[in-house]
């Protein structure tokens, strides 16, 4: 009997599972892959430092100032150096910054002077009222279509891989929505909440992109050693849970093809929607449907390291195409720019992005097919005279990012039914509370704080 039991090993299990461990609470972590992190996974080869997972993350809530606070001694923190405020927007071709401030607002080619305009008197414009608007509808309401198409477009493409058309800000950017639903203004709320008093370490949340000295599998590998390798079982296959009298049975067939069966009083689970069918059986079908019917965009990464760089300068945080610029590539991030070590000296390493919610076609494409579009796309957007990288990486990420859209309501109802039905059984994961590093983090402690 264990008085807890973790389902999946990525990020969140692994934060919830160490601050249940920090309590003292005598817990089983359990992950069907070989290793631990989830998606999160850093690579050296030929010189650069790549990660096949998520590049960074945001210092974006208290619960990450303490996560690295208490990993100090076993993990660096590693914040983004100064290029990371230069964001780039492709129009008609052009790398275009994407302007950080009001009188930037005004010079860009990116917006149009009746949206400029409209920009400046968006504080008195009403709040809306329907709490399912798409995110285009609100952004259209409140900036103007080309506020929409060339800032947040591309920052959903970005975030989301996502379509604005579809995405719902009340579940997919909360702190928008709730800008406008108790300040009536994005511009106002935002001026507002920065003369709101914060605590020391409040005033540590301060939006910075971060990754971890010598990769982002520094964090998870010593989060692994603080909650200690015997409480932790890769290669979990078939993982399923079952109610019982004192609380729940959990079943696996471990790495040597044997069955194993675990009793515990509490489980978490943190994997995906698409795999809670498999893991709770006994959830009845229109509870389960609500929740698993999430859908996950795919996205296709190619990671790009050249020895030697003679392109664009890299003095920014990568660029984004929004759709209406009809191209098949979604981004690319400029890696060795922001943190070190990521290439050799003079080199560069690149995150470039295909696919995703309205190209999902890119997709579909071979690695054959895929490549042919980078050596079509790249080397002109990158302004290279050829192109012949040292490192070429194709990934493919087949549920990458959840699409918060309209059902999530029904979702998070369904959730919270679930757990008040069977009490000591919590679900977590990208299903719910956001799909940042940080929304990680803060509901590792908040799965944690259900627990206790």
């Amino acid at each position: 009997m264990k008085e807890v039991v973790v389902i999946g090993a990525g990020l969140t299990g692994l934060t919830a599972a160490w601050n249940l461990r920090k309590q003292g609470k005598d817990l089983l972590l359990l992950e069907q892959s070989g290793r631990i992190g989830g998606v999160i996974n850093s690579v050296r080869e030929n010189g650069f430092l790549y990660e096949e997972g998520p590049n960074s993350g945001v210092v974006g809530n208290v619960e990450v100032v303490r996560l690295f606070n208490d990993l100090a001694a076993d993990c660096e923190l590693e914040l983004a150096n100064h290029h990371v405020k230069r964001r780039f927007v492709l129009k008609n071709g052009r790398w275009q910054p994407l302007p950080g401030g009001l009188k930037a607002a005004v010079t860009t080619p990116l917006f149009t002077w009746k949206d400029k305009f409209r920009i400046l008197l968006e504080p008195f414009r009403p709040a809306g009222k329907n709490p399912h608007e798409t995110l285009a509808g609100l952004v259209r309401r409140r900036m103007g279509n080309s506020f929409l198409n060339y800032a947040v477009d591309p920052f959903i493409i970005g975030v989301y891989a996502g379509d604005p058309n579809r995405l719902v800000p009340k579940y997919a950017l909360p702190k928008l929505y709730n800008l406008e639903q108790q300040y009536g203004s994005f511009i106002g709320g935002t001026v507002k909440k920065q003369f709101q008093s914060k605590t020391e370490e409040e005033k540590q949340v301060n939006r910075s992109v971060f990754s971890v000295k010598g990769g982002l599998s520094g964090l998870t590998r010593a989060l692994e050693k603080r909650i200690g390798k015997e409480r932790i079982q890769c290669n979990c296959r078939q993982i399923a849970v079952q109610k019982i009298a004192t609380g729940y049975a959990v079943t696996w067939i471990n790495e040597a093809g044997l069955s194993e069966t675990v009793e515990a009083r509490n489980v978490i689970s943190t994997v995906g929607a698409h795999q809670l069918g498999s893991l709770l059986p006994f959830l009845g079908k229109p509870q389960l449907d609500k929740i698993t019917s999430l859908h996950y965009t795919r996205v296709l990464e190619v990671v790009l390291g050249f020895k030697e760089w003679k392109g664009f300068p890299l003095n920014g945080f990568g660029g984004l195409i929004p759709f209406v610029e009809k191209r098949d590539l979604l981004g690319v991030l400029f890696m060795s720019s922001l943190f070190s070590d990521r290439a050799p000296e003079g080199g560069a390493l690149f995150s470039v992005f295909m696919g995703g919610v309205r190209r999902q076609d890119i997709f579909e494409m071979t690695d054959r097919q895929a490549t042919e579009v980078l050596e079509r796309e790249f080397p002109q957007l990158m302004q290279l005279d050829h192109f012949r990288p040292d490192l070429f990486k194709i990934i493919r990420h087949y549920h990458a990012i959840p699409q918060y859209e309209a059902d999530s309501g029904e979702r998070f109802e369904a959730i919270r039914q679930v757990e008040e039905e069977f009490p000591g059984l919590i679900l977590g994961g990208n299903l719910r509370d956001g799909i940042g590093m940080a929304d990680r983090i803060q509901q590792g402690k908040l799965l944690s704080e259900a627990i206790l």
